[in-house]
């Protein structure tokens, strides 16, 4: 009884060391989970703070600095979740330089005294004012003329005329080919310039062009295969009637005798001029004549010996006080005389001033005071006088006609006339004012009457 008993007093206390043990494990658990709790807790309270520190570093960079691609950094993927790609500053480049107008300069180079093309206008200088946004252009150099760099200023148009005196030749040079210089003195564009074109076409090497025109004319240049491309000489303002016409004159033939000594003959045409025969017949006419084509007469009332100021004496007397058309044609020697001036055209500044019309007076009265021999005593413009007045005729389009033209081909009612001491009937090489809407019928009629175009 009593060893039945121990047995079953065994077997209950298995039973419960048995059922303790799980009881055991879990409080065993939770003392080490007790002790090890504290140490993570640690742990990941670093493990943060470290990560938000290299945020806020990373931030303060990209928000110091614009030139941090923040893709570049090992952390790239982290910070992406807070300044995701998109938002990135780029690196920032220098702007491009806004746009430059090119600065129209020209090189001077010495040419040869012979067969020269127009079209090179190297020495000629023309600036135009250009509009548009941008910086401004460079200022150009100072023109030149044959290879002499002459003051656009103006300040001293006497050094032009001196160098003019002293540099160029009064004579062709030897074995060269003479040209022909066709001086136009505008106010402002030349409309006519198209029928020119055609008159010039095919014939370079015999001629040149200079243009004077008004320092305030900004219209566009003419195209580059244009007789006048370039042409443009530095002016001065003109006024009407004023010795400025004078000043314009001398520094037209100036600047034609500097910049080719191949020029032989010198024609000043107006804007409102046109030919009436073809280059060959003009050209032939002009570099074959033995005299120089200037009015120079004696003209008795208000309008003539009536100009005349006595304070001018004695340089000029009143029996040396001429009168004649501005419209003149020279040879180089006469032109050269002209631009050497200093005796008569102080004179004229001083004392042609109200009422005295330089411009028919100065050229008329220097012909014959130096060379009076020289002189056709007659114009090569045809210009209409007959209804009296300050001012010549003007022609508008519906005046233009074939038998008009015809008219001034032969003489323009005026008869003959003596070249080279022969009398021909051919006394006009050109006629003004045309308006610029008589060019249609002078570009209609030109092939089947002028022999050009």
């Amino acid at each position: 009884m009593s060893t039945k008993n121990h047995l079953k007093q065994q077997q209950q206390q298995q039973q419960n060391h048995a059922a303790s043990l799980p009881m055991v494990a879990a409080a065993m658990d939770r003392s080490m989970a007790a002790h090890a709790c504290p140490a993570l807790g640690t742990k990941l309270l670093f493990l943060c703070a470290a990560l938000g520190f290299a945020l806020g570093v990373a931030a303060t960079l990209s928000l110091t600095t614009t030139s941090i691609d923040i893709s570049s950094y090992t952390a790239s993927s982290a910070l992406g979740l807070f300044l995701p790609t998109a938002n990135v500053v780029q690196d920032r480049h220098p702007p491009p330089p806004p746009p430059m107008m090119a600065a129209r300069t020209t090189t001077a180079q010495p040419r040869p005294a012979d067969h020269q093309d127009q079209h090179h206008a190297a020495d000629i200088a023309v600036v135009r004012p250009g509009g548009g946004g941008g910086a401004a252009p460079a200022p150009p150099p100072p023109p030149t003329i044959g290879g002499h760099i002459i003051s656009e200023d103006g300040e001293d148009d006497e050094r032009l005329m001196a160098l003019a005196a002293a540099a160029a030749p009064r004579e062709v040079p030897a074995g060269a080919v003479p040209k022909v210089a066709f001086l136009f003195l505008t106010r402002w564009d030349l409309p006519m310039a198209p029928l020119w074109d055609k008159f010039f076409d095919g014939h370079r090497g015999l001629y040149t062009v200079y243009v004077h025109t008004s320092p305030a004319f900004n219209g566009s240049d003419p195209l580059e295969t244009s007789a006048f491309y370039r042409r443009r000489i530095p002016s001065k303002e003109v006024k009407w009637g004023h010795v400025s016409m004078v000043e314009a004159e001398r520094r037209l033939l100036a600047h034609a005798l500097l910049d080719d000594h191949s020029n032989a003959r010198f024609v000043l045409l107006s804007e409102s001029h046109v030919p009436l025969f073809d280059f060959p017949t003009v050209y032939s006419y002009l570099v074959n004549s033995t005299e120089v084509y200037l009015e120079s007469y004696d003209q008795p009332g208000a309008t003539g010996r009536g100009r005349y100021n006595r304070r001018m004496h004695p340089v000029v007397t009143a029996a040396q006080w001429r009168k004649g058309s501005q419209w003149f044609e020279l040879d180089r020697g006469l032109a050269a005389d002209v631009v050497a001036d200093r005796v008569y055209i102080p004179v004229f500044k001083r004392f042609c001033r109200r009422n005295c019309y330089a411009d028919e007076h100065y050229l008329p009265t220097f012909l014959n005071v130096v060379r009076p021999s020289a002189a056709a005593n007659r114009s090569l413009t045809w210009v209409d006088w007959s209804h009296g007045g300050p001012h010549p005729a003007r022609f508008t389009r519906m005046e233009v006609t074939v038998d008009f033209l015809r008219w001034l081909r032969s003489g323009g009612g005026g008869g003959t006339c003596t070249y080279n001491g022969r009398t021909t009937s051919v006394c006009f090489l050109f006629a003004r004012k045309f308006l610029p809407n008589s060019l249609t019928r002078f570009l209609r009629f030109a092939p089947k009457v002028l022999g050009f175009g």
